[in-house]
């Protein structure tokens, strides 16, 4: 039983924009998380002026932004990767379904919805 069979005289769209995105992904996360990364090293790297408890507190805020910002660039680098393989999917080949015999085809039923 042959379960995928291609739509006759379909043809495929060239790639775009998606496939840029897809291959540029994994360098855009990578500096994206290294970004927040070094600014967090950076924050303990060079000493800051006041009292070590004030030193600390901002190091754990610039922890904390740090954390954030990479948590939402994970997330949007995932959104974009998500809607990139949605296309390109929908760019592929067309596939025909099984056909689904309708009881009252010969003979449609009224919609109840539309009455009288």
């Amino acid at each position: 039983m042959n379960w995928l069979r291609k739509l006759p005289g379909h043809r495929r769209h060239p790639p775009g924009l998606e496939w840029r995105l897809l291959r540029r992904m994994p360098a855009i996360l990578v500096i994206g998380t290294l970004l927040p990364a070094l600014a967090a090293l950076a924050a303990r790297a060079w000493p800051l002026t006041g009292s070590a408890r004030d030193i600390a507190a901002s190091v754990r805020l610039v922890d904390i932004y740090a954390i954030g910002a990479v948590t939402l660039h994970w997330t949007v680098v995932l959104t974009v990767s998500i809607a990139c393989v949605i296309v390109w999917l929908m760019k592929g080949p067309a596939y025909v379904a099984d056909a689904y015999p309708l009881p009252d085809a010969e003979r449609p039923a009224r919609d109840p919805v539309e009455g009288d």
